[in-house]
């Protein structure tokens, strides 16, 4: 009697091809659902990767499946969550879910140049943002200031709409104080950390220093961030959907 090809074989097909590994975004793409009958297929993509035993979550959003386990932690540094290589992957990994969130709400966006060769998964930033080279949107002292930010998205005028700072295990205050010397611009301040980190956000944004940007700048999870790419992308792989 011949196995039932499952939609779950299908999901782990998909990431063995992929290199056993995949952003839950991805999956929406590279995924094959045309035959499968139900009329929410992403929804079943999201809960094969969550319950299935053959794959385990490496990141928010990240993927992987078991039989390549030791293969992907070691391609991304992971073994060692607490090794200097896992927390260079994790600033570049959310810095590519930032710029790609970007893109598919039509910014320009940036990513430092110092940062460029840095991995979003396997692919360098430089190929994943628009631009390395900060805008001339204002003073150069500003411009110069600005350049450091983590990730900045770009409105169609060349003005920053929003500014990104991504703190894995750095002081968050280094960050406040860069927006601080950045406030007279019409733009978001987000600092993007670990949730364990959301109370060590609240006690720096209640320094004095900070009186005048303190309710301009915003916390968001690793989660919050990646829930929102996975919408953005579920939204365009059903373009052309009526």
């Amino acid at each position: 009697m011949t196995k039932k090809y499952t939609q779950a074989d299908q999901v782990v097909d998909a990431m063995r091809k992929h290199g056993g590994y995949s952003t839950l975004g991805n999956l929406y793409h590279i995924v094959d659902t045309s035959h499968w009958a139900t009329k929410t297929p992403q929804e079943s993509i999201r809960q094969i990767v969550q319950k299935s035993p053959k794959i385990f979550r490496v990141q928010p959003g990240l993927w992987a499946l078991e039989e390549c386990r030791e293969i992907v932690l070691s391609k991304f540094d992971l073994k060692d969550k607490t090794s200097k290589g896992s927390e260079v992957f994790t600033h570049g990994y959310y810095q590519g879910i930032i710029t790609e969130i970007g893109r598919m709400k039509h910014f320009e966006t940036y990513i430092p140049a110092q940062d460029k060769n840095r991995l979003f998964l396997e692919k360098p930033l430089k190929d994943v943002c628009d631009t390395n080279k900060i805008p001339p949107f204002s003073y150069p002292e500003l411009t110069t200031r600005a350049r450091t930010v983590d990730a900045i998205w770009f409105n169609k005028r060349g003005m920053p709409d929003s500014m990104f700072e991504v703190e894995h295990s750095t002081d968050m205050q280094n960050s406040f104080l860069k927006f601080c010397d950045l406030q007279d611009f019409n733009t978001r301040f987000i600092i993007v950390a670990s949730e364990s980190r959301h109370a060590q956000f609240e006690k720096v944004r209640e320094h004095s220093a900070f009186d005048n940007v303190r309710n301009r700048i915003t916390f968001h999870s690793y989660e919050d961030i990646v829930k929102q790419y996975d919408v953005l992308c579920l939204q365009t792989s059903r373009k052309g959907w009526i």
